[in-house]
């Protein structure tokens, strides 16, 4: 959809576009028309949502890291915010102990290259999320909350329906500096609709409670 068009039915609707993901290869082949694209659209910040799966060496991660600094320098002169959405695979052990995400956000310039971090998978690979919040203090404008079940399943949860510890996350979003809480259910046992009423309802009920 051309720009302008998506901007109208957002402005329409009273909406903002807090992001856009963009996959890898598009970012290194066609950045200006991307970074363009974001200006028409009022979008200030681009995610880089997923490294493909024959890009996952440890000699691809240093190339990837090189990548992402570079799209990252050229968006901050554009006016644009680059952030790394993580899954669970980065965060297996590189050859010096770090895992891929930690080496992928140690190694990038900082004011370059944010996080997106999805609370999600980084409690499925065993990690604390509000560590990593702390850890990665004024990287993290982006927060991807996603709730997971307790049953053997691990499954995509409405917020508040699982184990994710989701009110430490919450709770910790001002300290963090974190300007968008971003919901988004990879699959749903029930029908969307539902999903979103259940996981809306629980951040309203949040946000009447919280400090955020």
């Amino acid at each position: 959809m051309a720009s302008k068009d998506l901007r109208k039915i957002l402005d329409d609707l009273g909406l903002r576009a807090a992001s856009c993901h963009i996959p890898l290869e598009s970012l290194e082949e066609n950045l200006f028309e991307i970074v363009h694209y974001q200006h028409s659209l009022g979008s200030s910040k681009i995610v880089c949502p997923f490294l493909p799966h024959d890009r996952r060496t440890e000699e691809d991660y240093l190339q990837f890291i090189n990548s992402l600094n570079s799209i990252g320098k050229t968006c901050q002169k554009e006016g644009i915010t680059l952030c790394y959405h993580n899954h669970d695979f980065e965060l297996q052990p590189l050859a010096d102990g770090r895992t891929a995400l930690e080496t992928i956000l140690d190694e990038t310039n900082p004011e370059w290259v944010k996080a997106e971090f999805d609370v999600y998978w980084l409690t499925r690979a065993g990690e604390d999320p509000v560590e990593w919040l702390k850890r990665y203090q004024n990287r993290t404008p982006l927060v991807h909350l996603k709730d997971m079940t307790t049953d053997g399943d691990q499954f995509f949860a409405e917020l508040g329906t699982g184990g994710v510890d989701l009110d430490a996350v919450l709770n910790q979003g001002k300290a963090s500096k974190v300007e968008w809480w971003i919901v988004e259910q990879d699959q749903c046992k029930r029908h969307p609709f539902e999903s979103v009423e259940i996981s809306l309802n629980y951040l309203k009920n949040k946000f009447a409670s919280f400090s955020l």
